[in-house]
């Protein structure tokens, strides 16, 4: 799986599709991380963490100290940006303490259904 989706698709519309995925037996071709809300969703992924993916977007492991200087910022922040995507799952860890971005591509998919919003 080399895509993330971003989105704030249902809980009902997320089982739905795993469940397709294990009757059929092909797993999904994305991995999904979905929000109730767009609001929601950046308050993980802010300006700063996301300017980490872009800063580790297809260049391999890199330390943090790396990452920090790529982006321009101080370490102590950094650490603390980093630490938390790696605890929700989007950035990855290797066995020698670096830190990766595993997926190719990051998609954003958020839907506004005007006929919920009033």
């Amino acid at each position: 799986m080399n895509t993330l989706i971003i989105g704030n698709q249902s809980w009902q519309e997320s089982r739905a599709a795993a469940i397709g995925a294990w009757r059929t037996g092909r797993p999904e071709p994305a991995a999904h991380f979905n929000f109730d809300s767009l609001e929601a969703a950046w308050e993980l992924f802010n300006a700063k963490r996301w300017a980490i993916l872009k800063t580790m977007a297809g260049q391999g492991p890199l330390s943090i100290r790396e990452i920090a200087r790529r982006a321009g910022r101080d370490v102590r922040g950094v650490h603390s940006d980093v630490q938390v995507l790696y605890h929700t799952g989007i950035i990855d860890r290797t066995t020698d303490g670096k830190m990766i971005l595993p997926f190719e591509v990051i998609r954003l998919d958020f839907t506004l259904d005007t006929r919920k919003s009033a």
